[in-house]
């Protein structure tokens, strides 16, 4: 399984150049040796070992995965800082974890109360899934998404709450964040798009109208601060400030 895990490395990150240098620097790779160390001992119902061997863990990685988490193969969590995986949650084959995960619960309920990840899965830096719902296969959750539903297999994730924004996702590099839609503008565009056609038809009524745009209530569409609002808004949707 640590080869399996070394090989997904190296496929997933351009930056791994040795077998040495992965060995020795790459803290989500420790951390998955500590817990599959911690989680085998355990499925043993050996008390507190297991949890001082993830506490130790915590501390020289940055990343807390409690030793009862179910952690696939070839999973690897990206640099890894700040990731939380609790007791019940469950990581299926070749998942992508980023920085500031957390795969946690919603309360103070028992039982399966953690997340479960399908296969291939990609999420995030700072994405969180929380409570005892199921992530399909090949899922995209975008970063800083907050996830409270089952989510189907084949789609991709985003937005707080998180919402899916694509079936049958395309074959795409994990690594192509910027491909991930802003369904939070497309939204606000589809309304500002609305409320200038509504603006135009007004205008069109107060030019066959005896009465002046002024009298009716409302001021000129080409009145300077009109169009300087409609620059302002454009220039968010394209991405102003980013």
């Amino acid at each position: 399984m640590l080869l399996t895990d070394l090989r997904t490395i190296f496929e997933r990150d351009p930056a791994a150049r040795n077998w040495l240098e992965v060995l020795f620097c790459y803290p989500g790779l420790h951390a998955l040796v500590f817990h599959r160390l911690a989680h085998w001992l355990h499925k043993m119902g050996i008390p507190f070992i297991p949890r001082f061997i993830s506490h130790i863990s915590r501390f020289l990685t940055g990343i807390e995965i409690h030793p009862g988490a179910l952690i696939g193969q070839g999973v690897f969590i990206d640099h890894g800082m700040g990731v939380v995986i609790g007791e019940t949650a469950i990581v299926g084959d070749y998942a992508l974890i980023y920085q500031g995960v957390t795969l946690g619960g919603t309360g103070k309920e028992t039982g399966k109360r953690h997340p479960t990840l399908g296969s291939h899965v990609v999420v995030g830096t700072g994405a969180k899934v929380l409570g005892n719902i199921q992530i399909g296969d090949r899922v995209r959750i975008g970063a800083g998404s907050v996830v409270l539903r089952d989510v189907p297999s084949n789609t991709t994730v985003v937005g707080i709450p998180g919402r899916v924004t694509r079936q049958n996702n395309l074959p795409t590099n994990v690594l192509d964040h910027d491909k991930v839609r802003d369904v939070e503008a497309e939204v606000i565009r589809a309304l500002f798009e609305r409320v200038k056609a509504l603006e135009k038809q007004f205008e069109q009524l107060s030019d066959q109208s005896s009465l002046s745009p002024t009298e009716l209530g409302d001021e000129p569409t080409d009145n300077p601060k009109s169009k300087n609002s409609d620059g302002i808004i454009e220039d968010f949707l394209d991405g102003a400030g980013i």
